[in-house]
């Protein structure tokens, strides 16, 4: 069994049944494997839990760096696509099991120390933008869509997300 697909059971665990059920037998059980399967490459519940915000933090640097074109302002617009392609992708269920990998991770400081540290990068400042605050503006209210769009998913339609997306957008334009 690969890593990828165990991190993928863990996921589906804490999203179907909570933060509480996340044990290393759940999610072997989920995976398909022995537990040893899973302890080869998970030698504890917080290496798997570090292996879950390790991997949300890096595909979302992954799109991020995927709509950069250097140009100035690139990368709010950017963190503005990249925020709305994983909403819009049609894997509604995996937003949700990516939130709650956060959700697990956020009770212990060192565990959520990697997304803190994310965190600070994705919001720095764009050296490029022709407008900081402005970006800062519009990365921040992307962000504020993740807090909504995860604890109510049905709560924004495809078209609302388009017009949020054109006009997050916009705004950086300006």
């Amino acid at each position: 069994m690969k890593r990828e697909a165990l991190l993928d059971a863990a996921e589906c665990v804490l999203f179907e049944r909570g933060t509480q059920a996340l044990t290393l037998a759940a999610v072997a059980e989920r995976a398909g494997v022995s537990k040893g399967g899973l302890l080869y490459h998970f030698p504890n519940k917080e290496a798997l839990i570090k292996g879950l915000v390790a991997r949300v933090i890096e595909e979302f640097d992954d799109l991020i760096a995927s709509y950069d074109d250097g140009a100035p302002g690139a990368y709010s617009r950017a963190y503005v696509e990249a925020t709305f392609h994983v909403f819009t992708d049609g894997e509604a269920a995996s937003t949700r099991r990516r939130w709650s990998v956060i959700t697990a991770a956020a009770a212990d400081p060192e565990l959520i120390a990697p997304l803190r540290a994310a965190m600070v990068r994705w919001h720095r400042e764009d050296p490029g933008d022709p407008d900081p605050v402005n970006g800062m503006i519009v990365r921040l209210a992307a962000e504020g869509l993740w807090e909504v769009a995860v604890h109510d998913p049905g709560h924004y339609s495809p078209a609302d997300y388009a017009a949020l997306r054109e006009r997050l957008l916009s705004l950086l334009q300006a």
